[in-house]
C-alpha cells in the first residue's frame, strides 16, 4: 500500500459547481441560498474590510496616542564614512549642497544633516544645513570647515 495514492471512494467527492438561482427545481432557486431579507441577500453588498458584523471596530475601540509635530524639520542623514568615500573617489576638498543633489545622495527640497558615523581622514569643507556634534568635531580636528547654510 501506497499512502501517496490514496484516493477518496467513487462518487464522494463532486467536482460540480453549485448553480444557484435556476428555478426552484433546483433546490437552490428562490432566496439562492441567500436567507431572507437582509443586507447580504441584496445585491450590491460588500462589507467594509474593517466591518465586524456590528461589533464596535478595533479602529475604534483602540485609542488614539501621541501627535505630529507640525513644526518637526525633516533632515535627510549623510554620514562621515560617505562623505569620505566621496572625497576619495571625486578627488575634491569641498562638499555642498549642490553637489550632493547631483550625487544623488539628497532632493533639491531635502535638508540635510552630516551625521558622526565612520571616520574622516581628508581636510574638507562642507557646506549644508546642519551637523551633529561629533560630526563637526570630527572635520573641524581633520582642519576642514563646518558651514551651516
Amino acid at each position: 500500500m501506497n499512502l501517496s495514492k490514496l484516493t477518496p471512494a467513487e462518487g464522494s467527492v463532486k467536482n460540480a459547481k453549485k448553480r444557484i438561482g435556476r428555478g426552484q427545481g433546483s433546490g437552490k432557486g428562490g432566496t439562492s441560498t441567500k436567507g431572507h431579507k437582509g443586507a447580504q441577500s441584496r445585491s450590491g453588498y460588500s462589507a467594509k474590510r474593517s466591518f465586524e458584523g456590528g461589533q464596535m471596530p478595533l479602529q475604534r475601540r483602540v485609542p488614539k496616542f501621541g501627535f505630529k509635530n507640525i513644526n518637526r524639520i525633516e533632515f535627510r542623514g549623510i554620514n562621515l564614512d560617505v562623505i569620505q568615500a566621496l572625497v576619495e573617489v571625486n578627488k575634491i576638498d569641498t562638499i555642498d549642497f549642490d553637489f550632493l543633489i547631483s550625487k544623488g545622495l539628497a532632493h533639491k527640497n531635502d535638508k540635510i544633516k552630516v551625521l558622526g558615523r565612520g571616520e574622516l581622514k581628508s581636510k574638507v569643507e562642507i557646506k549644508v544645513h546642519a551637523f551633529s556634534a561629533t560630526a563637526k568635531a570630527a572635520i573641524e580636528a581633520q582642519g576642514g570647515t563646518a558651514v551651516s547654510i
